[in-house]
Formats: structure tokens, C-alpha cells, sequence
């Protein structure tokens, strides 16, 4: 876990919760300042903000929010969820390798301690987004569909499609923390579908897993709608 994923997380945070208008100039400055980090950790987070369609920048290079609705982001996690449980039906009709259940294992372990915070740290969570990251890119990388891959690749560009860009953002409510345990028993038994070869089983665990991101999704709207603070400033709309 490095400083960037810490921001990049608080970012997304802040752009779910309507914090910046569509078309919003972020200011580099202005972000270090109000995150309490340096210029290029905030930096780096927004290239990684641009790649996952959150941000876009303009002619002159500097960065602005881009619009979306809730139904595009419900759309484009349902797309990564069918893609995936697709890559994990190839890895379980494959066979794991020694390495690639080693590598999941490791993924597991990180997570059980992780989770262990209650309530998460800041900390606890961005490493848990880091984990949670590789998780899927393992599953992703070791289904050998070139097709597939960047098929994701593509997804991973709409707004918060990527597989931890909707965890939950506020790891000390109970609710929240008690979906990231869900989510992750749900990793554990992914992995014994892959163990014991049950691709059909598998795939369809995969495709579950994203219910989680929806969920947390209508989550973060239905804060957004009793927070005191009027602000509509990302039009989300459900679909």
C-alpha cells in the first residue's frame, strides 16, 4: 500500500459523495492541501482517475470531474461481473497452479487480518482495496483469454467499474464493514470452487460478488440523499 492508493481512495470517496461539480477543475494544490498529502501522490492518483473514467482532461492538461449516472456505473459493474465470472470458470476448468494458489492464499490471509480493525482505519481499508486488486487481477491474468482481459481493461475505464473502486468508503459503520466481511467470504469460497475445479460454481460466485459493489452503490446515494448538504452536482440517477 503506498500513499497514492490512500488518496486515490479518498478521491473516488469525494466524488461519489458529490463533493465536485461535472466539469470541476481539480487542482492539484488545492487537493494536497485539503487531503493533507504532497503534490504527487495527488498527482498520480488522478492519472489513475482518469484511466478509470472519473476524470478527463482537457486541452490543457489539467483535470476535470466528468459526469455520469448511477445507472452507468450499475451497468458497467454487472459487465465486469459477467466478464469475471467468466475468467474464473477458465481458472477452475484449468486447474490452479502451485504458484497461483499460493498468490490467492497470500490475498486471503492479508484479508482476514485486515478486517480484523474494527473500526477500519484509513489505512486498513486502502490496503484492503490494494488486496482486493490483486485478488481479481490474479483470477483475471491466469485465465489466459486474451480476449477477456481486455474486454476488463475496457470496462475498468467507466466510472467505478474497477473491482475495488465501490468497496464501502466508511469502514467505521457497522453496515459497511459487515458487507467487506461478506464480500470476502465470498473471495474464500471462490477459491474453493477454483480448488476443487467447479467452474460452473465459480462463475457464478463471481457474478454474485458484484452485488456487493451495487449495494454499495445504492448505499452511497442514499447517504448522499439524507446528507444535510444539498448538493446535485453529479446528477446520479437511478435507473
Amino acid at each position: 500500500m503506498t500513499l497514492q492508493d490512500t488518496v486515490l481512495m479518498q478521491l473516488r470517496n469525494l466524488i461519489l459523495g458529490g463533493q465536485f461539480e461535472p466539469g470541476q477543475r481539480l487542482a492539484e494544490q488545492q487537493l494536497a492541501e485539503r487531503l493533507g498529502a504532497s503534490r504527487t501522490p495527488v498527482r498520480s492518483a488522478l492519472v489513475a482517475l482518469e484511466q478509470e473514467g472519473l476524470v478527463e482532461a482537457n486541452e490543457t492538461g489539467k483535470y476535470l470531474v466528468r459526469q455520469f449516472t448511477a445507472q452507468e456505473v450499475i451497468d458497467a459493474i454487472a459487465v465486469r461481473g459477467h466478464l469475471e465470472g467468466m475468467a474464473a470458470r477458465l481458472v477452475a476448468e484449468h486447474g490452479l497452479s502451485r504458484q497461483l494458489q499460493g498468490d490467492l492464499l497470500a490475498c486471503l490471509d492479508a484479508g482476514d487480518r485486515l478486517l480484523t480493525d474494527n473500526p477500519l482505519t484509513l489505512d486498513s481499508y486502502a490496503a484492503y482495496a490494494t488486496m482486493n486488486d490483486r485478488f481479481h487481477a490474479l483470477l483475471l491474468e491466469a485465465c489466459g483469454n486474451r480476449a477477456l482481459q481486455r474486454a476488463v481493461a475496457l470496462n475498468d475505464k467507466l466510472p467505478f467499474a474497477p473491482a475495488s473502486a465501490m468497496l464501502p468508503m466508511q469502514g467505521s459503520v457497522a453496515l459497511d464493514r459487515d458487507w467487506m466481511l461478506y464480500a470476502h467470504r465470498q473471495h474464500h469460497m471462490l477459491f474453493d470452487a477454483l480448488q476443487r475445479g467447479e467452474g460452473a460454481r465459480a462463475q457464478a460466485l463471481a457474478v454474485e460478488h458484484t452485488e456487493v459493489a451495487k449495494m454499495n452503490m445504492r448505499l452511497a446515494l442514499e447517504r448522499r440523499a439524507e446528507s444535510e448538504q444539498v448538493m446535485p452536482v453529479l446528477k446520479l440517477v437511478i435507473g
